[in-house]
């Protein structure tokens, strides 16, 4: 199971801390991500960490705003948003690939940030 949490009320140029506490087994093949869905849109793809390694990846809209980590010994897996805008404002989630990381089989509740103008 995976449970997101630090969602919030935010005015634009602040900053969020999002965490997602992820419960069961983790291997290093599966991708952590984290993905958005704004009211009247489709869920998009913020930014993703591999299990093991360096690799990362984010959605242009994320680039040099937003920072994907992730902290092993805790199952954890945390999204530091800087510089929000009120686009930015919408239900995160966060999700676990299959191992050999090509589709998100298992999703959080997700977690609304709200960012104001």
């Amino acid at each position: 199971q995976l449970q997101a949490s630090g969602g919030g009320l935010v005015q634009a140029g602040g900053s969020l801390r999002l965490s997602c506490a992820i419960s069961g087994r983790i291997f290093s093949g599966n991708r952590m991500g984290w993905f958005r869905q704004a009211p009247g849109k489709e869920r998009e793809f913020v930014a993703a960490v591999r299990w093991s390694g360096d690799t990362t990846s984010y959605a242009d809209s994320a680039k040099g705003r937003f920072t994907i980590s992730r902290d092993n010994a805790k199952n954890a897996v945390f999204l530091q948003m800087n510089s929000l805008k009120p686009e930015d404002t919408a239900l995160y989630y966060c999700a676990v690939s299959n191992l050999s990381g090509t589709r998100y089989n298992y999703w959080g509740q997700g977690t609304q940030v709200t960012v104001s103008s």
